[in-house]
């Protein structure tokens, strides 16, 4: 793995186990529901966990097609900075897409095995990247639902915000749920 992809995995590895200890924090209410339509700490892990999954195997998927993908530019960098300021500003709310809401079971498992899963999938995604062709690195790699299409950085980018975007609703669900 590059220093430069390096860095930020380390990052979102920092950003997950910091989440991960905000919903054990919660105990026995890691799965209470702060208010209906709303989720719970562990169905936010669940969330976070089905998301990485999919941009995990999107990733591989890509990397195997190699030759058609194109360049990122200035607009997919000024996508990618947008994207960036949205999740981190506090007022903000998203709701998932549609096909990943889908994916989210309304029961989550127990938080001990989602960690168990999550941790899988981190190790798979950690591989993929110590994999990487040099060659791929400034090319489209992830699609994001809103933003396009991302590099390999700006969709790790991504990730890192995204964790760092539901660490922000933990720390709303437990105000709510202590």
């Amino acid at each position: 793995m590059n220093h430069r992809l390096h860095l930020r995995f380390e990052q979102l590895e920092q950003a997950t186990t910091r989440l991960l200890a905000m919903a054990q924090a919660l105990g026995p209410n890691t799965h209470q529901v702060p208010a209906p339509g709303q989720w719970s700490a562990a169905q936010v892990v669940q969330h976070l966990l089905v998301a990485e999954t999919g941009i995990g195997q999107y990733i591989e998927k890509k990397v195997q097609q190699e030759e058609g993908l194109g360049k990122t530019g200035l607009l997919t960098f000024l996508k990618s900075r947008l994207l960036r300021l949205a999740l981190r500003l506090p007022f903000l709310r998203f709701k998932a897409p549609k096909y990943l809401a889908a994916l989210t079971p309304e029961t989550a498992p127990p938080l001990a095995e989602l960690q168990t899963e999550w941790a899988r999938t981190r190790r798979q995604l950690e591989r993929t990247l110590n994999e990487f062709p040099s060659k791929l690195l400034d090319r489209m790699i992830f699609k994001h639902p809103r933003s396009g299409m991302l590099n390999i950085y700006q969709t790790l980018d991504f990730m890192v915000d995204h964790v760092l975007h539901h660490q922000k609703q933990l720390e709303r669900i437990q105000k709510v749920v202590r």
